[in-house]
C-alpha cells in the first residue's frame, strides 16, 4: 500500500517520507479500513516531534483520526459490517504505531464507529479526537440539560464540536476566542455568547448574561492561563473539564476557593478514558450526526503525498478547522 511514515522525530519536511509498506491485515477483534481521509491534530505533530514521548517502534505512520471502508474483519467481528463506512479515532495512539496516513489501516473495532449516509468522508475525518474529546468535556458530569457550559476556545476543533454538543444536550454554551473571525466561527456553532477574550472582561460579561449566576461547566482549553476568570464565574457544585494548558503548565491551585464552590477538575486525555465513557461518546454522537445539524469545518485539504505540507499548516498555527489529507 502506498503510506506516509517517519523512522525518527523531527521537523516534517525532515522526517516524513513516502512509499510502499506492507497491507496491513485485520486481527483478532480488529477491522480493517480502506481509508479516504485523515485528518492531523495537533497532538500528531507532537509525536512527530518527540514530545509524546518514545516512538511506538522503528517506524511511525502518522495521524490518528480518519474515515472509509471496511473492506476486512477478523475474528470475532460479525461479517455484516463488510463494505460498511466508518470513521475512527485513535488510530496511531497508545503503542499502535500505524496511523491513518496510508491506503489501509487495520486496528480495534472498538475504535471504528458507523458513519451516517448524511455525513461525508471529509466531516467523518474530522470527528475523531476533536469531537470524541469535546462529548468527554461536556458530558464527564452528566447531563448539561438546563445548563450554562463555557467553552474557551471556542472556534478550535475541539472548542466547536464542545459548543455544539452542549447545545445538542440542552445546555445554553458562551465560547471566548481571539479574533472576529473566530468569533463568527463560534456563532455559527450555537454558541449565545462569544466573547473576545483579548478584548472583553470575560468575568463581567458572564456575570451579566447569567444575571450573576455564573456557569455550571467549563470546557477549558488552557486550564493554568484562565483559572483566575473560572474562578469568578463558576457557580457552585461545578466542574472544569480540562483538555490542555498550554498558557501555564504548572499554576498554582487555589484549593480553599476550589474547595468553597465545591468545583471539580477533571483532566481529559482521551486514550486513557474508561472505554464505557468512549462508547457512550459514540453513541452520542451519532445520535448527534443523524440530526443532520452537526458542522464540521475543514481547514485545508492536502494530498497523501503531501502529508508533510500537512502537518507543517497545522503547526503554523494559521488553521481554523481541520487539515485534511485525501488518500
Amino acid at each position: 500500500m502506498r503510506a506516509v511514515w517517519y523512522e525518527r522525530h523531527g521537523a516534517p519536511h525532515e522526517v516524513i517520507e513516502t512509499g510502499e509498506m506492507p497491507t496491513p491485515t485485520a486481527g483478532d477483534g480488529e477491522v480493517r479500513i480502506k481509508l479516504a481521509t485523515s485528518s492531523v491534530n495537533p497532538a500528531d505533530c507532537y509525536r512527530r516531534r518527540g514530545q509524546g514521548g518514545p516512538m511506538d517502534g522503528p517506524r511511525t505512520v502518522p495521524n490518528s483520526d480518519g474515515a472509509g471502508v471496511i473492506d476486512q474483519v477478523g475474528s470475532g467481528i460479525p461479517e455484516g459490517w463488510l463494505g460498511r463506512r466508518v470513521w475512527l479515532y485513535n488510530g496511531q495512539r497508545g503503542g499502535r504505531a500505524f496511523g491513518t496516513a496510508a491506503e489501509y489501516i487495520a486496528l480495534s473495532f472498538d475504535l471504528v464507529s458507523a458513519l451516517p449516509e448524511n455525513t461525508g468522508f471529509d466531516a467523518g475525518a474530522c470527528l475523531g479526537i476533536p469531537c470524541m474529546t469535546a462529548h468527554r468535556a461536556v458530558f464527564t458530569d452528566g447531563s448539561v440539560e438546563g445548563k450554562t457550559v463555557l467553552v474557551t476556545g471556542g472556534a478550535g476543533a475541539v472548542g466547536h464540536y464542545a459548543i455544539q454538543l452542549a447545545v445538542w444536550g440542552g445546555a445554553k454554551a458562551i465560547a471566548t476566542v481571539s479574533s472576529p473571525e473566530k468569533a463568527a466561527h463560534a456563532k455559527a456553532g450555537g454558541a449565545a455568547l462569544v466573547l473576545n477574550y483579548r478584548t472583553e472582561n470575560v468575568a463581567e460579561a458572564v456575570r451579566e448574561f447569567t444575571r450573576g449566576a455564573g456557569v455550571d461547566r467549563i470546557v477549558d482549553v488552557d486550564f493554568g492561563g484562565n483559572l483566575a476568570t473560572s474562578l469568578t464565574v463558576l457557580k457552585a457544585n461545578s466542574a472544569i473539564a480540562v483538555y490542555a494548558s498550554n498558557g501555564n503548565r504548572t499554576p498554582t491551585l487555589p484549593v480553599r476557593e476550589l474547595m468553597q464552590k465545591n468545583v471539580s477538575v477533571h483532566g481529559i486525555v482521551l486514550n486513557n478514558c474508561p472505554i464505557a465513557a468512549r462508547r457512550q461518546a459514540q453513541a452520542d454522537i451519532a445520535r448527534w450526526l443523524a440530526t443532520g445539524r452537526a458542522q464540521h469545518t475543514i481547514a485545508a485539504r492536502f494530498p497523501l503525498a503531501r502529508t508533510a505540507d500537512a502537518h507543517a499548516f497545522v503547526e503554523s498555527g494559521a488553521k481554523l478547522g481541520t487539515v485534511l489529507v485525501t488518500i
